[in-house]
């Protein structure tokens, strides 16, 4: 006899569970290891971050003890944008007017709205969660779904945040920096909170849930050739003028992280362009 069919607690795998109970499943272990990461990160936030006024000319000196892997990836990822990336964004250019790519620019942003209310919140930030709100009804009703950016002609100001910055409000320190492949410069507080921010996209989870997997990638190619579109000249310059190109992008990331933290904490700080970040699928 077959003891599996007289087992009452044994639970036979099944091929119809439905798709949104597996995506839920998987959802939770992935925010069950995100969360336990950034908890770890914490032990770092005093070694990391500068806590006096003695220590912020060393602000922006970046914690880099990964530098050989991370030039290695630097250089895969040079060579992807090279070859692929930045081709694709010159024929869009070319090839799209610009009224359109700002319609296309305006709707992609529009769609992470939801992530900036929430992390505006967990922040404690409730007049940028006001803002984030007011520029997502706004644009949505008035400006067809986020293709028209009513709300800054409306003067609602932007408020974008991510979770790597709530973990920075939450007083959890940099961690070493890293060069992810295809994303470009972080550090391990901001893979984390990507992380994060990936899990609780309400896109991505609407679309995994729908078999709708081919929205999101055309979404990430079309959102990462609209980013390197608007640097195209940038890069170029900081390329040709740089004697490190590795070394330059690493303190410009640790810039601007910095900035956009400050900006949640205090006064604006001076903004660098994100010209390596890719968006999630």
């Amino acid at each position: 006899m077959d003891r599996r069919c007289c087992d009452p607690h044994r639970v036979e795998p099944t091929d119809n569970e439905p798709s949104h109970m597996k995506l839920a499943s998987l959802s939770r272990s992935l925010l069950r290891t995100a969360t336990v990461l950034a908890f770890a990160l914490t032990a770092t936030a005093c070694a990391t971050n500068p806590g006096d006024s003695g220590a912020k000319d060393g602000a922006y000196q970046v914690n880099d003890p990964l530098e050989g892997a991370n030039r290695v990836v630097f250089a895969v990822n040079d060579a992807v944008d090279t070859v692929a990336l930045r081709p694709a964004a010159e024929v869009y250019v070319a090839v799209v007017p610009d009224p359109i790519r700002d319609a296309i620019h305006n709707f992609i942003d529009n769609l992470m709205a939801p992530l900036y209310i929430a992390n505006n919140l967990l922040q404690g930030n409730f007049d940028g969660a006001t803002d984030a709100t007011g520029r997502f009804l706004t644009n949505t009703i008035l400006g067809a779904g986020g293709i028209a950016d009513v709300a800054s002609q409306a003067a609602i100001p932007h408020a974008s945040e991510d979770f790597g910055q709530t973990l920075a409000v939450w007083g959890v320190g940099d961690g070493p920096y890293l060069v992810l492949p295809l994303l470009g410069p972080s550090n391990l507080r901001d893979t984390v909170g990507y992380g994060v921010d990936t899990v609780g996209d309400p896109v991505r989870i609407w679309a995994y849930a729908h078999n709708g997997q081919g929205l999101m990638y055309t979404r990430a190619g079309v959102s990462a050739v609209d980013r390197r579109s608007e640097v195209l000249q940038s890069v170029d310059d900081l390329r040709r003028n740089s004697l490190d190109f590795y070394a330059t992008v690493r303190s410009l990331y640790q810039q601007q992280r910095q900035a956009a933290i400050a900006n949640s904490k205090g006064p604006s700080a001076q903004e660098f362009p994100d010209f390596t970040t890719a968006p999630k699928p």
